[in-house]
């Protein structure tokens, strides 16, 4: 027994000497800095250094985009001869692919009386042996649609220029689209460049069918993932109106836009530019001129004021130290509220401004009328500014659509249609957007007061000679820019017929209702 005693605490000693640890204990040691990406760690857990580890693994990270490895299910067998193996499973989250979860295993060997992992690329994934790599093959589906209301494609060549600048266009992914977009994009992949086409990538594209591959001598799938159509994208454009708006603007010399909307939604149909460049109809900054007289008479109305109330309008005024005068130098003494918008009094608005609304209270109007808000149409826009008057002076100015005010044709399309319907409503472009502005509705005094003005504008006004036709209410404006003795003028006009507003403008063009409001008439004949 005492030999027996004796051999027996020798091989203990022996196998305490050999062998320290076991091999499961490596092994999960190994996978669970795996798992925490800790490479460092990793090496700890090495037999002897292995050149290329490092590039091993970034096979996953580098090359398939692996956000992280969860490696679990650890199981080594039985060691013999000094070696062992252990299995796991490992779970790689591909960016933009999703889960992709495969099995491997791990050698393990006894190295200077540590159980140690006997490293070889095939550690990573069983596929590789150091000759080969993981690669990531997408095949995109067809492109989605691009429609107008009607469901016609508006994304081909055969639609105006404008119509084309609001889509975009397709280009070759550049590195940083990759880095935007994620790695089922590689450079070269077909992307959207501006306008509605890059807004809604992600939606047009759709998901590739992605396959991780081992690429070498030859090419294996190990994992495929299904992709997924594009959706079609509607928008609200109807080619009807958007080609009369483009008929409209076509042949004037200065540059000119016109937006259509339709007022008991908000929806866009038409955006039209006669020139190139930029996009005035959505992103011009242009001081409104005496369109935003139709905001200051709203507030005028909701302080008391009816179309009927008389005022005065003489050559000049003086509010605030700014002298005032009216275009031509006209004058028309006492006459109604109502008659003093259809012929555009500077000095009726200005003094009524300065008396009965204050900064505050047309800051507030212009506000809930889309001014000062962001707009979200589905394409880049420019929201209209009306900065808070600081004096008497500028607020004469601004009662006028003077000062610091700045406006695009579309955000004075949307004044003229919430005259129309009622309620201020945010303008979009794609109706499935979701809208973060509520609508805004008007005392229904002040609708019913607008409306007669806006219609004596056109019967007896600044707009009575432009042929507009029967039925339609709108506001001239005359917009000077500049600085010197002879200014320059933005003619402009905004109305409505109908379940239609719009707004034009023409760049230096002179007077609004001699050189806007025909442009909005033959608009609307073209409709006819």
């Amino acid at each position: 027994m005492a030999v027996v005693l004796a051999g027996g605490a020798a091989g203990g000693a022996y196998y305490v000497l050999h062998t320290r640890g076991t091999p499961q204990e490596t092994a999960a040691r190994f996978a669970a800095a795996w798992s925490r990406g800790d490479l460092a760690a990793m090496k700890a857990e090495l037999a002897a250094p292995a050149p290329g580890f490092d590039a091993a693994y970034a096979e996953l990270t580098k090359n398939l985009a692996v956000a992280k490895v969860a490696v679990r299910d650890v199981r080594a067998g039985a060691a013999k001869d000094d070696r062992a193996t252990a299995s796991y499973t490992a779970t790689a989250t591909v960016k933009n692919v999703g889960d992709w979860t495969y099995r491997g295993s791990l050698k393990l060997v006894v190295k200077d009386h540590y159980w140690k992992v006997d490293w070889s690329p095939a550690a990573v994934h069983p596929a590789l042996d150091g000759t080969n790599h993981l690669a990531l093959k997408t095949s995109w589906p067809q492109r989605a649609a691009i429609t107008g209301a009607d469901g016609g494609r508006i994304d081909g060549g055969d639609v105006g220029g404008s119509v084309q600048q609001l889509v975009g266009y397709l280009d070759k992914a550049e590195d940083e689209d990759v880095e935007k977009l994620g790695t089922a994009y590689k450079k070269g992949d077909a992307v959207g460049r501006g306008g509605l086409q890059e807004t809604f990538q992600r939606q047009l594209a759709g998901t590739p069918t992605t396959e991780i591959q081992v690429v070498g001598r030859s090419r294996k799938t190990l994992h495929a993932v299904e992709g997924s159509p594009g959706k079609d994208l509607r928008t609200s454009l109807d080619l009807k109106v958007q080609s009369a708006a483009a008929d409209a603007v076509r042949d004037l010399d200065k540059p000119a836009s016109l937006v259509a909307v339709r007022p008991s939604t908000g929806e866009i149909l038409a955006i039209a530019n006669n020139k190139g460049g930029f996009n005035r109809a959505l992103d011009g900054r242009y001081a409104p001129g005496s369109t935003f007289k139709t905001i200051t008479a709203a507030g005028l109305l909701a302080e008391g004021l009816t179309p009927s109330s008389r005022v005065t309008c003489p050559k000049e005024a003086v509010v605030g130290g700014l002298k005032i005068r009216n275009s031509d130098h006209e004058a028309f003494g006492s006459l109604s509220f109502l008659d003093s918008y259809a012929h555009s009094c500077n000095t009726t608005f200005a003094p009524l401004a300065a008396d009965k609304l204050g900064a505050a209270k047309l800051y507030d109007l212009a506000t809930d009328l889309g001014f000062n808000q962001p707009l979200r149409i589905g394409v880049p826009a420019t929201a209209g500014s009306m900065p808070k008057a600081t004096s008497e002076a500028d607020l004469a100015a601004e009662s006028f659509g003077q000062g610091r005010i700045t406006a695009s044709p579309l955000v004075m399309a949307t004044v003229a249609a919430a005259v129309a319907d009622g309620s201020w409503r945010p303008p979009t472009l794609v109706p499935s957007l979701k809208q973060k502005t509520a609508p805004k509705e008007l005392p229904d005094n002040v609708v019913t007061g607008l409306r007669s003005m806006m219609r004596a504008v056109v019967t007896k006004g600044t707009a009575h000679a432009a042929g507009l036709p029967a039925g339609t209410a709108g506001k001239t404006g005359t917009a000077e820019f500049g600085a010197g003795p002879e200014l320059d003028s933005h003619a402009w006009f905004i109305g409505y017929r109908g379940d239609l507003a719009f707004a034009v403008v023409v760049e230096a063009g002179g007077m609004g209702g001699g050189v806007a409001a025909p442009v909005a008439a033959r608009f609307l004949k073209g409709l006819s």
